[in-house]
């Protein structure tokens, strides 16, 4: 059964440049350290193009079975580089629109 951690969010509009270069760090360290995010199968990130929101933005990080998901969160969370990264990008966004789930297929 496939599993997929889904963060919504808007990032401030006067930050969306910063906003970039800190996932472009985050992508780059997730590329330099691929034991670290083994379990991960995809990472698919979207920013809003029409409706809704002005600014936002879906992450949608696939894995194989909610055993993966929790073996990745119990490492990413202990990685102190990562979470520095990840809280770095977080700061830039409007924290009312932050939102994550966990989804899974049904076909």
């Amino acid at each position: 059964m496939t599993v997929f951690i889904v963060e919504t969010y808007v990032v401030k509009p006067e930050r969306q440049e910063k906003f970039m270069s800190a996932l472009k760090r985050i992508l780059n360290y997730k590329k330099e350290n691929p034991a670290k995010f083994k379990e991960m199968k995809s990472k698919k990130i979207f920013s809003q193009m029409f409706g809704g929101v002005s600014g936002g933005y879906i992450e949608m990080n696939e894995f194989d079975n909610m055993a993966d998901v929790e073996k990745y969160v119990a490492r990413t969370s202990k990685d102190e580089e990562f979470r520095k990264l990840y809280q770095e990008a977080k700061l830039l966004l409007v924290p009312a629109t932050y939102s994550l789930s966990i989804w899974n297929s049904v076909m």
